[in-house]
């Protein structure tokens, strides 16, 4: 936990407590589901917690905005980021029936109101987002067709609409045929832990 309080100071003190409850919780239902390796659960808050709170280094969101997050797996990192802005809507996504079970499961035992976990694939969702956000699911082109027509018309946030995208390595490749606006945020610029030194944060403008 210290590790969240050294980079995020304003949490609140109802935050503070969902944030603590975490690892116990996952480590509930993991042994039920495997939904983390073992050796990421030793480093909990910093692999999966803090790593999915990048995103909100890159764009902290206005109240009210609509968050899809797609193969949320046990829910990272929609459920790290529906604590940290609850007055924001996060609709978690998963084909995987089970991981969907933990990510719900989750956000029921912290009282979670701004969480709804979907048993569905992505293209099937049939609402409009301000923004889509994921972790390291499949390639950026495949994942920007399966965020079409998906995101409103209007722009609510400093940023305009589009995806944020965990994703490590040298993504040079991997973006030479995507055709919108793009930009890299580097998460050393926000977090000094080794084990961010290649991983970045991808924003795709819709």
């Amino acid at each position: 936990m210290d590790i969240l309080k050294k980079y995020f100071p304003e949490l609140t003190a109802q935050q503070v407590e969902q944030f603590s409850r975490l690892k116990e919780l996952y480590e509930e239902w993991n042994s039920q589901i495997n939904v983390i390796s073992r050796k990421d659960t030793d480093n909990f808050y910093e692999r999966h917690v803090l790593h999915s709170l990048a995103i909100a280094k890159v764009m902290p969101f206005a109240d009210g905005s609509e968050i899809m997050d797609i193969g949320t797996g046990g829910g990272f990192p929609g459920i790290p980021l529906a604590i940290l802005f609850p007055e924001c809507q996060f609709t978690l996504v998963d084909s995987i029936g089970k991981k969907v079970k933990v990510a719900a499961g989750v956000a029921e035992s912290l009282g979670l109101k701004n969480v709804t976990a979907i048993h569905e694939r992505a293209e099937n969702i049939d609402h409009k987002f301000d923004f889509i956000v994921s972790r390291a699911v499949t390639a950026m082109p495949d994942f920007i067709k399966w965020t079409k027509n998906k995101f409103k018309p209007k722009n609510n946030n400093s940023l305009a609409n589009g995806i944020l995208y965990l994703k490590g390595g040298d993504l040079k490749e991997e973006m030479k045929t995507v055709n919108k606006f793009y930009k890299f945020y580097d998460i050393p610029g926000f977090f000094s832990e080794e084990f961010f030194e290649t991983k970045k944060v991808v924003y795709v403008r819709n």
